[in-house]
């Protein structure tokens, strides 16, 4: 989808290259960390870092933030990169920010020379006692006046690792009064004795992110660092510490707003707690708003980057409906899902006048798409039809099945119901007649059917799994307090149905089965079949 309008940010852009003021071009990064699987959240801001780039002919560097190795995995480092490289983008850079350990500590170093940040031995409890509230000012730390040369030789010591997590941290020297809670000598390094998985035990001491992207920033040379409003409160602190690190470039930092979906959350912390707690199969359940998950179900990344697009990028916070993301998928699958048959609740049809075996009839792969060409169709004297299209009891205007009345197999011949088999009270087989003149393209019988229904040939069929979900969460803004409440139990349901041959031996993953929905064969199982999205606004 094309913006009908510039942005706000895209207009910065445009203005600094216009004014000559990015002799280096347009350099954009998307820094996560490998601390868990993106999520569709984290697509707006590829889509906007490498978007802007690519429309500028800049470049786009790919950052991981690896400051906290209690919490990161390699794992995540690979699932960020196939994630951005399957939405279509590519980096020019790959860099972590474990690159820059010894550049950081030794700008954290110029900092306590410059009396500009100290070590302080306080608790983390004591200093959140001592940082005041929004309304009351916080108190200088006992340790601020440290003389520079007990800061630096206590700092070299947490480097070589003779205190403890906790014992010790380096907070820059700002001004504990300040209204902004951020710029209250926040925290810019402190022990972790966790090996790294990038640097080993070489190092014991990392720096904070608030102080580790600004200078990889600048060290990179990013022309406009681009991230989500919560950390516009955060830009005095940004700005600080490139100005008072003797850093030689100051990338401005722009916010935007982040993206809010309905029935799902957005914090990777909440999202790894539904993996770690079992309350989805991983990362890639497609319930999960990640990537992963949503590739899995069969979300295509032209539909992610159409609903970015069309979602806009703004400075208000808001909450997407689900269905705007639906509409994005079917409007992508629309021109180029295969349309096939899938029966997902069976019921068995046998044409009691049939003597022809099995007949092969064809079937376009999608009627306004004539480049997916044709597959054929077996048909026999047993099939299946949906359960759904036949009725005991029809109302007024029924299209579909009934005793007595006759519809046409899609594709195929004209059926009429003669005799309901019951179990009880469970319809368990359909005996019918077909009409050999009806054949779809040759009919010549002048019958006119109630209407058309899909079917599986019962013998050529291929049984499958099919896996049809509803929203994760039962409530549109579901909340940590009550995450488990919130929880749909009907969030996914498994029927044992039948697709026709084709769809196996397809190369494809996506189709549309005729009056369902959309499908994807799931990655882990051929034989295993996911809804995407139903054909039309279903929630």
């Amino acid at each position: 989808m094309e913006q009908e309008s510039r942005d706000f940010i895209r207009s910065r852009i445009d203005e600094d290259v216009q004014s000559g003021a990015l002799p280096g071009g347009v350099v954009t990064r998307f820094p996560p960390e490998p601390n868990g699987y993106l999520h569709i959240g984290h697509a707006k801001s590829i889509c906007l870092n490498f978007g802007v780039a690519v429309e500028n002919a800049g470049k786009t560097y790919l950052r991981f933030d690896d400051t906290n190795p209690a919490k990161e995995d390699e794992s995540f480092v690979q699932a960020i990169q196939n994630d951005v490289r399957w939405l279509g983008f590519d980096w020019a850079h790959l860099t972590y920010a474990s690159d820059y350990f010894e550049e950081l500590y030794q700008f954290a170093t110029n900092l306590i020379k410059y009396e500009k940040a100290y070590v302080c031995s306080l608790s983390g409890e004591e200093m959140r006692k001592q940082r005041g509230t929004l309304t009351e000012p916080g108190r200088n730390s006992p340790y601020r006046e440290r003389s520079v040369e007990e800061n630096l030789e206590l700092f070299s010591r947490m480097r070589a690792g003779q205190f403890g997590d906790g014992e010790q941290v380096v907070r820059a020297k700002i001004d504990m009064s300040s209204a902004n809670i951020n710029m209250r000598d926040p925290v810019l390094y402190r022990i972790r004795h966790v090996r790294h998985q990038r640097t080993g035990d070489d190092w014991c001491v990392y720096p904070l992110y608030d102080f580790t992207h600004c200078i990889c920033d600048a060290l990179e040379g990013i022309s406009h660092s681009l991230c989500t409003l919560e950390f516009e409160d955060h830009r005095p602190l940004y700005d600080w510490v490139i100005e008072n690190a003797n850093v030689n470039y100051h990338p401005p930092q722009i916010e935007f707003s982040r993206l809010g979906l309905e029935y799902t959350v957005m914090s990777k912390r909440l999202l790894a707690r539904l993996v770690e707690e079992g309350i989805v199969s991983g990362w890639d359940d497609p319930r999960m708003p990640t990537i992963a998950g949503l590739r899995r179900r069969g979300v295509t990344p032209a539909a992610i980057r159409d609903f970015c697009a069309r979602v806009g990028v703004t400075k208000q916070e808001n909450r997407v409906e689900m269905n705007l993301l639906d509409f994005c998928v079917r409007h992508d699958l629309e021109k180029s899902a295969r349309r096939g048959m899938g029966v997902l609740e069976p019921l068995k049809v046998t044409l009691t006048n049939w003597t022809e075996g099995v007949l092969q009839l064809e079937g376009p792969w999608h009627a306004q798409n004539e480049a997916l060409g044709s597959r054929t169709l077996p048909f026999s004297g047993t099939l299946y039809i949906e359960q759904s299209d036949f009725s005991l009891a029809p109302p007024k205007k029924w299209k579909r099945l009934a005793r007595g009345e006759m519809v046409r197999l899609r594709y195929g011949f004209i059926i009429r119901c003669d005799e309901v088999v019951m179990d009880g009270d469970q319809v368990v087989e359909l005996k019918c007649s077909y009409f050999p003149d009806s054949r779809s393209g040759e009919d010549t019988s002048g019958l006119k059917p109630n209407g058309v229904v899909h079917w599986v040939s019962a013998d050529q069929a291929v049984a499958v799994k099919i896996y049809e979900y509803e929203r994760l969460f039962q409530v549109a803004d579901p909340t940590a307090g009550s995450l488990l409440d919130d929880l749909n139990p009907h969030s996914v349901s498994i029927k044992d149905g039948f697709v026709e041959p084709a769809i196996l031996a397809a190369q494809d993953t996506h189709f549309q089965f005729e009056r369902q929905g959309y499908f994807c064969k799931d990655s882990e199982n051929e034989y295993s079949f996911n809804k995407t999205v139903s054909l039309r606004e279903g929630f």
